[in-house]
């Protein structure tokens, strides 16, 4: 169906037949760009949306043009010689002459302010190319805005890359809340129209989030799963997705073939690339949660493709919109739809390398944990640190493959204990999994084993199973006597010191540190000798004893030696309390403040706990009673998060309850409460600013409100800005995709906890708090307050 234009003829652009859903940013930026560029490409992954987006913008530009707006789709247009003539019988051009087709459509347009959108180019790109810089040079009212994989790669050319469409968090590079996400949208909207009585729920959002992540917020992939809601739950469509090429093979019969299966889809894709760039698609597919071009190199070279290709043949795919790029703090990684990559393996278990490439690849990440286990003590700790976090699934993915593979278990055993620190920072209760799995798999007593046994200990204790850890300790204690490993010894006596002290035997626990110290420093262990330095110096500062100043300077000197920082930051927090017990508190933030930016950078949650501790206490000390009532709020989510309550730095707990007291005391029960609860409710981020900035807040100011207005929660309290909003209850049902029935339980749900009958009462509330805001974006966010709302995400943009 076509659309009509003022006199009667064709405008050259299809009727929308359903919604369109999303792209506000992208629709915004596709339309600047048509008033300043002759040529603007939209790339992206096949089924993400690029002709729908590209026809509503030609749509909304069509009055700017008054030559017309026409669409040329090249889809179904096998020989690239054809083109020429398929514009011409887009754009009506008839001509019976001699003359050259190129020479004549240029005529037709010439002095004419038109916009032609190109519709599918990948397939005959260079001809796409050459067309339309041929055009664009000899007619200056042209636009042509082309939708294609590939960009065309003229000059002059804006490329508008196209990403999935929001899903829901909790993962995934375009994660948002779930009221936020346009895939969920699109799914609710598209699912009515085959089941009307269909909404989303509290009861089923969760399903219709995890499909969506789970096809990566394809449109056309969310648009196939909700046609088998004519015979299938939300919850059994989830269960098939697995099998997902086969479950997804519902599009529309008016569609091109390539639009009717997920599969013939990407099989599109495939046809596009060249035999090497095929290959490179199935061996990349062996990839976990991305990977960078050195893990290219290393795991995806050989066998038919030459190592210094691999550069250009990722790059060729990066093109072809099959890899996203993503670029953060200077490293380039490539990942893949988790669509995209299961056809890739598919394929790759169909060439019969499966077996290979699995090997390459646990081969590479087995290099890259000892490397980092070697250079963990140094310069490079934090480099390190930052790249295990990066490559967790791919190292997740390694080590499943050791404890499955025969004969390979001992190699899973030497990378679970060597990415001890990464699990102890960010991973605690899964690196409790692996050291269960892999201590029962590799069972050989030797020093692979041994290594492990006190690796594991250190999770168990730090998960507060002093059963296990003891255990543990007991079998690697048998083992290093048998086979004399002395760096072994060090560190359980280090190990046993920690579960003495987290027993509440204090003395105990600094006698075996000193142990280990000896022991470390006779081997000349520095990362021992740290450990043990800054433990010792930590309690001593706790009990006022002055050696602890001496020690913790030992430890940073140790660790200034070998450019390191995690266990300087523990030597600092030390150095921190024993001037907080001196009464000097300026120094004490100072100190601590370095330490907690460190604990921070490695997400060690744990120090950061000590840390944000030390601060409360240094306020109380200070008489400022609120910021110490507020870091104590923070102080609880920071220990929840660890799994623990000062965790093996128990002993503390005393100053704790002191500084509770003392702040109880000083505001009273209600008013402490009431700050504690700010704390507890700041994000991170607020959370460290707030800590870092060491200054009070000013008496009125109000909680934090992204999120979360205590006694509302999260969503209440989104829920009570739409209602300042004026919004019906029927507008908030639709705004945050629920039920009208669920919007007006929340609402009831409001009413009750601040003591309200009306809505215009939650208005009046929710603006008052709005006003009472202090003024510019630095008061907002040095004290927890919203900062800019960020409505969603840029368009990439480049220019060729």
């Amino acid at each position: 169906m076509r659309t009509r234009g003022a006199g009667g003829e064709p405008a050259g652009l299809p009727a929308e037949v359903t919604s369109f859903v999303g792209r506000r940013h992208e629709l915004a930026e596709l339309k600047r760009l048509l008033g300043t560029s002759h040529v603007v490409t939209v790339v992206g992954a096949g089924g993400v949306g690029k002709t729908r987006l590209a026809l509503r913008a030609a749509e909304d530009v069509r009055r700017s043009f008054p030559g017309g707006v026409r669409l040329v789709e090249l889809a179904a247009l096998e020989d690239p010689a054809l083109l020429v003539q398929a514009v011409g019988e887009a754009l009506s051009v008839t001509d019976y002459s001699t003359r050259p087709p190129l020479d004549v459509l240029v005529e037709r347009l010439r002095d004419r302010q038109t916009l032609i959108v190109l519709d599918t180019c990948e397939h005959v790109l260079a001809e796409c190319a050459t067309l339309v810089d041929t055009l664009v040079r000899a007619l200056p009212g042209l636009r042509v805005l082309a939708t294609s994989r590939q960009a065309l790669g003229i000059d002059g050319e804006q490329i508008v890359e196209l990403a999935p469409l929001s899903t829901p968090a909790p993962d995934g590079d375009f994660a948002v809340p779930l009221a936020e996400s346009d895939a969920v949208r699109l799914f609710a909207e598209r699912a009515v129209a085959v089941v009307p009585e269909f909404e989303v729920t509290e009861e089923n959002e969760e399903v219709v989030a995890e499909i969506c992540r789970r096809l990566d917020g394809l449109p056309l992939a969310i648009e196939m799963a909700v046609v088998r809601l004519r015979a299938l739950s939300v919850r059994q469509v989830l269960e098939r997705l697995d099998d997902r090429f086969r479950l997804l093979t519902g599009g529309s019969r008016a569609a091109l073939p390539r639009q009717r299966t997920l599969r013939a889809l990407f099989e599109w894709s495939y046809e596009l690339c060249t035999e090497q760039e095929r290959l490179m698609w199935q061996r990349v597919s062996v990839f976990a949660g991305g990977l960078d071009l050195e893990a290219a190199e290393h795991v995806c070279a050989g066998d038919g493709i030459a190592h210094e290709d691999v550069l250009e043949l990722v790059a060729g795919l990066v093109d072809k919109s099959v890899l996203l790029r993503r670029e953060s703090e200077g490293v380039v990684r490539y990942r893949l739809l988790d669509t995209v990559q299961r056809f890739g393996r598919e394929l790759l278990a169909a060439s019969g390398d499966e077996a290979t490439l699995h090997r390459r690849h646990r081969d590479y990440y087995r290099k890259i944990t000892s490397r980092a286990w070697a250079e963990l003590f140094g310069a490079t700790q934090q480099a390190w640190v930052e790249r295990l976090r990066r490559d967790h699934a791919n190292l997740r993915k390694a080590l499943d493959w050791s404890l499955r593979e025969p004969g390979e278990a001992e190699t899973g055993l030497a990378m679970t204990a060597e990415l001890l620190y990464h699990w102890s920072g960010y991973h605690l209760s899964e690196g409790s999994g692996w050291f269960d799995r892999s201590l029962a798999a590799a069972t050989e007593p030797g020093e692979v084993r041994a290594h492990a046994l006190w690796a594991g200990a250190w999770v168990a204790l730090l998960r507060d199973d002093h059963t296990t850890a003891l255990a543990r300790l007991k079998e690697a204690t048998a083992i290093a006597e048998r086979l004399g490993l002395r760096v072994t010894h060090g560190y359980i006596a280090f190990l046993s010191g920690m579960a003495a002290v987290c027993g509440g035997d204090l003395e105990t626990g600094m006698r075996r540190y000193e142990e280990a110290a000896a022991a470390h420093r006779a081997v000349g262990n520095p990362i021992g000798l740290a450990l043990a330095l800054n433990r010792l110096a930590l309690a001593n500062a706790f009990l006022g004893r002055p050696v602890a100043r001496d020690l913790a300077e030992e430890c940073m000197a140790l660790c200034d030696l070998y450019g390191e920082g995690w266990h300087r930051a523990y030597a600092l927090l030390a150095l921190a309390i024993d001037a907080w017990r001196g009464g000097d508190t300026r120094a004490a933030c100072e100190m601590n403040n370095e330490s907690l930016r460190y604990n921070t950078a490695v997400g060690d949650q744990l120090g950061m706990g000590m840390n944000l501790e030390v601060h409360a206490w240094s306020a109380a000390g200070e008489h400022r009673y609120e910021r110490a009532a507020r870091l104590l709020g923070v102080v609880r989510t920071s220990w929840r998060a660890a799994g623990a309550r000062l965790g093996e730095f128990r002993y503390m707990s005393g100053c704790h309850d002191d500084c509770v007291a003392a702040a109880c005391e000083a505001l009273g029960e209600r008013a402490f409460q009431a700050e504690t609860a700010r704390g507890a409710a700041l994000t991170r981020e607020e959370a460290l600013a707030y800590a870092l900035r060491e200054r009070a807040p000013a008496a009125h100011e109000p909680a934090p409100f992204e999120g979360r207005i205590a006694p509302l929660t999260r969503r209440e309290t989104e829920i009570a800005h739409l209602v300042a909003e004026g919004l019906s209850n029927k507008d908030i049902a639709g705004r945050l995709v629920i039920s009208q029935r669920t919007a007006e339980g929340h609402i009831e749900h409001i009413l009750d906890k601040l003591g309200f009958k009306s809505r215009a009462q939650v208005a009046a509330w929710i603006k008052e708090r709005l006003s009472e805001r202090p003024e510019g974006p630095a008061a907002d966010r040095a004290d927890g307050a919203d900062g800019p709302v960020n409505e969603g995400r840029t368009p990439a943009t480049r220019t060729t």
